[in-house]
Parts: C-alpha cells; structure tokens; sequence
C-alpha cells in the first residue's frame, strides 16, 4: 500500500530570475529561509563538494525531532529553470524525496518560484498522507515567504 506524497508551493518574487536562481543555486542559503533548517540553528551540518554545483552534498544532525537528520544532495542545475535534490532522511524515520525549486519568469522583475517534494509513503505512515502534506506545505509555505522576505530586501 505504497504512496507517493507530493506537495507543491508557489510565490511571486519581486526580482529578477537571475538573481534569485543564482541566490537558490546555493544550498547554504536555505539556512536563511527554509523552516527545518531555522528550527535548530545548532544543529551539525556538513559540506562536501563546493557549493553551488551538482554533487554539492549538504548533511544535517539535531537532537530536534522536527529537523532529524539526514543529507541532500544537489542533484540538477538548469540556469534560471531548476534546482534538484535528492533528501535521504534518517530521522525521525527513514525514507528518502526529490526537492526542486522550479522558476519562472513572470516579468523582467518578477520571478515565480515552486517548491516541489516528493517521496514515497509507505503502510502504515501513507494512512497520515493528508496529515503530512498540510503540515510540509505550510513549512514550504513559510520557507517560500521567508525566501520573498530575503530577496526583496
């Protein structure tokens, strides 16, 4: 009785493409907006690769039940359209997803960003799949305004 969770949050930016593709394309970033990531800004972090490009692997640890731990790793960059992860979780449970930032340019000025994540759910936690995409689309929802938040600044 598998399942696929599958959230989608959309927000309009004020800025040009460029410049927030080129703000996203940095994985460290996330600690400026992402809800997880703010939580507990104690929490262990390690890097490998350089930032920024494919194969840039960024990994986490909090006593935080909320953040857990587990890695990312940048996965795809297309210019001004994409950005691509691949999560592996560890804790609270074990399970992997695909993140993406998508991008669109709505005008010179303005950029449309979608945060995209997906992963299986598996029996008995795909009976709580509705619980879990209201719970993880308001955190991207709050780490889409926080992101607007940044880079209108």
């Amino acid at each position: 009785m598998a399942s696929e969770l599958k959230i989608q949050k959309s927000i309009e930016i004020d800025r040009p493409i460029q410049d927030v593709y080129e703000y996203l394309r940095f994985s460290k970033n996330q600690d400026n907006f992402s809800v997880w990531n703010m939580t507990d800004p104690d929490k262990k972090t390690t890097y490998k690769g350089e930032d920024g490009t494919v194969g840039f692997t960024y990994s986490w640890d909090s006593k935080n039940k909320n953040v857990g731990a587990g890695t990312q790793i940048t996965t795809k960059l297309v210019e001004n359209q994409l950005i691509e992860y691949a999560l592996a979780f560890e804790r609270p449970m074990k399970n992997t997803g695909v993140s993406k930032f998508l991008l669109s340019q709505i005008n010179k000025g303005q950029t449309q960003v979608t945060w995209d994540f997906s992963g299986p759910t598996k029996f008995p936690m795909s009976l709580f799949k509705g619980i879990f995409q209201r719970m993880m689309g308001k955190d991207l929802e709050k780490g889409l305004e926080n992101l607007k938040s940044v880079l209108e600044k």
